[in-house]
Order: C-alpha cells, then sequence, then structure tokens
C-alpha cells in the first residue's frame, strides 16, 4: 500500500498489483469501492485481475487506509472525482479501463462524463446514474440509532443470498464498522442528493453495466437510463443477486469484467 496527497493535501491510500507478463506493458485497471468499503473488499476479485492487468485499487477518501477530511470541510462529487483523476495523474498511468462498485462507480461515470479521454471503459456493478431515486437515505436514522455494525447485521439480506459463509459476513461486518459515521452520513447523504440520468449520453466508452436481479436499495428500472442514453452498453442481470454483489460473487464480477475487457478490447489491453 502506498499513499499520495491530493490536491487539497488530503493523504490518500492506493495499491498496486500486476502480475502481468513482465515483457508486455500492461493495461491499466482502476478499482473503485462502494460506500462503507474499502480497497480491501476487492481481494477476492485480484486474483483474476492481477494476471492480465495492471490493477490499481484506491481507498476513497474518508475510507480504509485514507485520510477523513476536516468534519468542517464541504464533500462534492468533484472533490471525489477529481482524488481518482489526481490519482491517475500521479501514476502517469494514461487512459484506463475504470470498475466502479456501487458508489464507486458514481465516481467512476462522473470522469467518464466529465473527463471521457480517461476512461478506455466503464465497467459498472450494482451502480444507477446517481442514488438520489433510491432509499438509501431511510439507513441514516436506523445507523445513527442502532450502530452501524447492528444495522447492516439486521439487513444483511440485502447485501448477501441466504447460504452466504457466516465467517465472509462477519469480516464483511468488521471492516465496515470501521467506518466513521459521521463522515459516512456525510457521504451517503451527497449520493442520495444525485441524479444525472439526463446525461448519461456523455459517456462515450464501451460500457458494462452489471444489475442485481434483486436490487433492495432502489429498483432494477433505475438502470433503465443506462439503455436509453449511452450509445455503447451492455447491460446484464444477476438474477436473484443482493446489491452488494461485488462482495457476494467476486469471482463471477471478475469473470465478467474479464469476458468484457477480452471481447472489446483483447484480454490484457
Amino acid at each position: 500500500m502506498e499513499r499520495f496527497a491530493a490536491s487539497d493535501g488530503l493523504a490518500l491510500a492506493y495499491r498496486i498489483d500486476d502480475f502481468t507478463d513482465p515483457w508486455r506493458p500492461p493495461a491499466t485497471l482502476i478499482l473503485l469501492h462502494a460506500a462503507m468499503g474499502s480497497m480491501r473488499r476487492y481481494y477476492a476479485w485480484m486474483p483474476r485481475l492481477m494476471r492480465h492487468y495492471r490493477v490499481v485499487r484506491l481507498d476513497l477518501r474518508g475510507h480504509g487506509e485514507s485520510a477523513r477530511p476536516p468534519v468542517d470541510q464541504a464533500l462534492t462529487l468533484e472533490r471525489l472525482v477529481a482524488d481518482v483523476a489526481e490519482l491517475m495523474d500521479h501514476l502517469n498511468c494514461g487512459p484506463a479501463h475504470v470498475v466502479g462498485n456501487s458508489a464507486g462507480g458514481y465516481l467512476a461515470q462522473q470522469l467518464a462524463m466529465t473527463q471521457p479521454a480517461r476512461v478506455r471503459s466503464l465497467l459498472l456493478f450494482a451502480s444507477t446514474p446517481g442514488l438520489k431515486h433510491g432509499n438509501a437515505t431511510r439507513w441514516l436514522p436506523e445507523i445513527a440509532a442502532k450502530g452501524l455494525r447492528r444495522f447492516l447485521a439486521e439487513t444483511i439480506g440485502d447485501r448477501f443470498p441466504a447460504d452466504a459463509d457466516p465467517a465472509r459476513i462477519a469480516w464483511f461486518l468488521d471492516e465496515a464498522a470501521n467506518n466513521d459515521v459521521a463522515y459516512l452520513a456525510k457521504f451517503v447523504g451527497l449520493m442520495a442528493s444525485q441524479d444525472w440520468a439526463d446525461q448519461l449520453g456523455r459517456i462515450i466508452c464501451p460500457t458494462l453495466v452489471v444489475i442485481p436481479g434483486a436490487e433492495p436499495i432502489g429498483a432494477t428500472t433505475h438502470y433503465e437510463p443506462f439503455r436509453r442514453h449511452v450509445k455503447d452498453v451492455e447491460l446484464t442481470v444477476y438474477d436473484g443477486a443482493p446489491h452488494n454483489i461485488g462482495e457476494a460473487f467476486p469471482e463471477r464480477c471478475a469473470d465478467s469484467v474479464l469476458d468484457f475487457l477480452g471481447r472489446r478490447f483483447g484480454l490484457g489491453n
């Protein structure tokens, strides 16, 4: 794990994993995690991905090993997207394939819309065009009353299938409980105020949208704007899957990434 300073001075953590053939220049694949998550949540994706790509994982500000912004500092979507762009500049990686899981996908979408030259392809998992029409804001009073870990434990059926390994769920809950609740409320509140469905036509790169078929946070119809507005898009549904498909079905998600990139660019390119 390494760190760099964002333009506002905040220290952000990232990691690079690259097990590609050493005689071939690797393409870069950037992974952006969900709210309440961290780069560690992608652990089960990595064996499949890092053999073919230089994989960069970022801890979003206020998450994981990245620093938490000052309490009185406003949190904006522009600042969160700038963190991703500044990491790319720090690494001098050029245009990259960008994967976003849930809220990480919001940042990936915004990067593709506002700085299209940076994004070779966009791969979204359980990530609608903003969270304004979801029901995430109802989480906040429950989290305040019960605590984050208890809230997540009581709603774990929204996130994992019934047959999920209890040890995996316990790890997920422990990881999520490391988050600062006040910052999380600010982060979720920001995302829940956003809706850019009418701007999706600005995405010009090849795009994959993976939809959890049993989406509990919103509705599967909230993904339809991608079909209507993004010119080069593929939508696929994981039937019966809960929202946290990145954690519940990590190997399947990684295989979806490799399949899409292999067909569109040639695997590893």
